[in-house]
């Protein structure tokens, strides 16, 4: 049986996200609203993107990423990172967007303003212990593999 993502659009004006190109990984989530609006510098926004989603099961989630040209031309990053999409979530998709630049940026309805990616995820049994196993790396983070 073929795995589905099914959308359902949730306010008028919504558009199904699609890929850019063919070998894109990320579908184009794009702002359903009515009016522009203007996310000032250190600014914060929920944008909705119209849309709901169903995953093919349990074992994938959805993951909102930033679009890498808002981020690196205009300074506009996800508020919360990553935004992570359960499998059994069905509320519409709302994008928390920070504007980390000096200027003004106005978002247009319609407008292209993240990507949301299906993945594949392992829902494993947690088991808490008193030890886990040794590696060489052990403890060691933040830059303790070296930078080169």
């Amino acid at each position: 049986m073929e795995q589905v993502l099914k959308i359902k659009k949730m306010r008028p004006g919504a558009e199904v996200p699609q890929r850019a190109t063919e070998g894109a990984a990320g579908l184009d989530l794009r702002a359903c609203i009515d009016a522009p609006v203007t996310l000032a510098p250190g600014g914060l926004a929920m944008i909705p993107s119209g849309i709901a989603v169903s995953l093919p099961g349990s074992g994938y989630a959805a993951f909102v990423f930033a679009r890498s040209g808002l981020g690196v031309k205009h300074g506009i990053s996800l508020s919360n990172g990553v935004g992570v999409i359960d499998s059994d979530y069905r509320g519409e998709i709302c994008v928390g967007l920070c504007n980390l630049g000096t200027q003004p940026y106005e978002i247009q309805p319609g407008e292209r303003i993240a990507q949301l990616v299906v993945m594949p995820v392992c829902p494993l049994p947690v088991q808490e212990t008193a030890e886990l196993d040794q590696t060489q790396r052990g403890g060691g983070g933040f830059g303790s593999t070296g930078r080169s």
